[in-house]
């Protein structure tokens, strides 16, 4: 243990050289939870040996990318246009472990991946990724761009298309790699695509595609998915075409679009962000060309569950560096740790963390089951994943700055990654659809897909297979929450718009809270099985606490603040702590 002795005022103390794998207890018991046993034994050594690179090789070479962010050279030396991005070499460097290494963009799409002999399962590609994104949120885009491009050829492509793109796509050489990425937004039609202006016109068997796309990540990429509107289609989504276009033509001559500049972003400086001009670029139609916009929603919403992964991921570093920093760090004669305000902190972090940590990954896990058929899993999949998208995003935007707080005046200045993991958390509420609209598809999955109610009947069920009885006791404190917030989701469908949007936020936020803490009374119950401790039943109990009592908000988490130093180390706890964290009232 530190003493004052130990540390000097000015030291910045970080999370660098850790292993960000073994320095998180929690990841390793929600994966292994959610995993096959067989998965998780294969999936060990590779998660121990990203989150070593992840605190070491890898958070340093996104540092100096970061610093050095990509360069457009719009012509050559001849005045010919190249439209080339010149990236610093330790962005290619992150490239070839995302990429290459661990072949994290083609692992859903073939076995062989890391020795798996199947596809790997989303929730170990994203136990990977959220060790990644801890070091490093930029390159995670072009991967997950990668990712979903890979999945709407598979699903949608015609026999062709899969042959002729896929095993590029899902190549885990870096020589043999084709990049996707996805250009949908355009100047005029950010979350309301139905405005898009992009026209295709036929030109044989083949279309040409002309008009601006405005917000292009990964403009680089070699193939690309992009929506227009078939010259004679209706206006609206119902006219959008879905196309890919490649960045090459087969005699290897540049297709008919450009980017006229890099975008100069907040956040994910180091990945190309750009704006593109299409005049008349040689694309084929993926599908029918009535279904476009449903094609890419099925894209966006496996984007949306990756997008709150990687928030979640950023607030579990942004907690691990307020640890560092406080269990080193002396004020006032104490460790900051010690300190009761901070206390308060930390466990408001660690809440967010292990909640939002939790929810992310049971979409994971439903995915994995809704890709093998299960039609229930599907439906529930329709709003978990706007669930999550909407809250893990927005709360890592509170999380992160609040860590950068605990750190002071150190935890503000670019030498340290608090900076960085601000800047690119306010990112995740904005890609695939700010609050507002993800908000509003959390509304049509209760209304059209009957989302809500599947949900609502599945935490039910939750709560009723839960086993240990102190963990009952806490299910019998939520469930009278539940039954509140039933009939607000049942009525949804009769309500006028007009009626019902303004309420969609901030129900939205109460059924992700809802689901967090059954979420987390199921891990209690599996912890509490597996080795007696109450540890996961104790961060259960002061999550509802904090975010579904009614009671007055001064009456905190005093009681889970005295066993702070045990939750972060994940030693034993007594059921009797953890129920004196619930709520007088239910």
């Amino acid at each position: 243990m530190a003493t004052p002795g130990d540390i000097r005022a000015d030291d910045l103390l970080d999370a660098a050289g850790l292993n960000f794998f073994d320095a998180d207890p929690n990841l390793a018991f929600v994966v292994q939870r959610l995993a096959s046993p067989g998965d998780y034994a294969r999936a060990l050594p590779h998660l121990r040996a990203m989150g070593a690179l992840a605190g070491g090789e890898l958070d340093r070479l996104a540092r100096e990318a970061d610093r050095h962010p990509p360069v457009l050279r719009a012509c050559d030396d001849r005045g010919q246009r190249v439209d080339e991005v010149l990236y610093h070499p330790a962005y290619r460097a992150m490239e070839r472990i995302a990429f290459e290494q661990f072949g994290l963009a083609a692992m859903s799409h073939r076995p062989g991946v890391l020795g798996w002999p199947t596809p790997v399962p989303h929730v170990v590609k994203y136990a990977l990724a959220y060790f990644v994104v801890q070091a490093e949120f930029g390159l995670m885009c072009p991967v997950s761009l990668t990712d979903s491009t890979a999945r709407v050829i598979r699903l949608f492509g015609s026999a062709q298309q899969r042959a002729a793109y896929l095993p590029r796509l899902t190549a885990t050489r870096l020589d043999e790699l084709w990049q996707g990425a996805q250009f949908v937004t355009e100047r005029q039609s950010g979350s309301d695509v139905g405005a898009s202006e992009a026209l295709a016109q036929r030109d044989g068997d083949l279309w040409r595609v002309h008009g601006q796309k405005w917000f292009c990540s990964n403009v680089t990429a070699d193939v690309v998915l992009l929506l227009a509107r078939p010259e004679g289609a209706p206006p609206g989504t119902r006219g959008l075409a879905m196309f890919v276009m490649p960045k090459r033509l087969p005699d290897g001559a540049r297709n008919a679009y450009r980017v006229e500049r890099l975008k100069d972003k907040l956040g994910t400086r180091d990945m190309a962000t750009g704006e593109v001009v299409l005049d008349g670029a040689l694309a084929e139609p993926v599908g029918p060309l009535d279904a476009g916009f449903r094609q890419m929603a099925e894209m966006i919403n496996v984007s949306r569950l990756s997008n709150a992964m990687r928030s979640a991921a950023l607030m579990r570093r942004a907690l691990l560096e307020a640890l560092e920093c406080a269990r080193g760090r002396w004020a006032f004669g104490r460790r900051l740790f010690d300190l009761p305000l901070a206390r308060e902190n930390l466990l408001d972090l660690l809440l967010d963390v292990e909640g939002c940590t939790a929810l992310v990954f049971h979409g994971a896990a439903l995915l994995d089951r809704a890709d093998a058929g299960d039609v229930e899993a599907r439906r529930l999949v329709r709003i978990v994943t706007p669930l999550s998208k909407l809250y893990v995003t927005k709360r890592a935007r509170w999380t992160t700055a609040e860590a950068l707080e605990l750190r002071g005046g150190n935890g503000y200045i670019e030498d340290c990654v608090n900076p960085r993991l601000v800047r690119d958390s306010i990112l995740g509420s904005i890609w695939e659809g700010a609050t507002n609209v993800v908000a509003l598809d959390v509304g049509r999955a209760i209304v059209r897909n009957g989302a809500g109610a599947a949900l609502l009947d599945d935490l039910r069920v939750r709560l009723g297979r839960l086993c240990d009885e102190p963990t009952r006791q806490a299910a019998a404190w939520l469930r009278p929450h539940l039954e509140t917030t039933a009939p607000v989701v049942a009525g949804l469908p009769e309500q006028d718009p007009s009626a019902r949007e303004p309420i969609l936020v901030r129900l939205a936020e109460q059924l992700a809270h809802l689901t967090i803490a059954t979420l987390l009374l199921e891990e209690a119950d599996d912890l509490a099985g597996a080795s007696g401790s109450h540890r996961k039943l104790l961060v259960a109990a002061a999550y509802a606490r904090r975010w579904l009592w009614r009671g007055p908000r001064l009456a905190t988490h005093r009681a889970a603040q005295e066993w702070l130093e045990a939750l972060v180390d994940w030693r034993p706890i007594p059921a009797s702590a953890a129920l004196a964290v619930l709520p007088p009232e239910g």
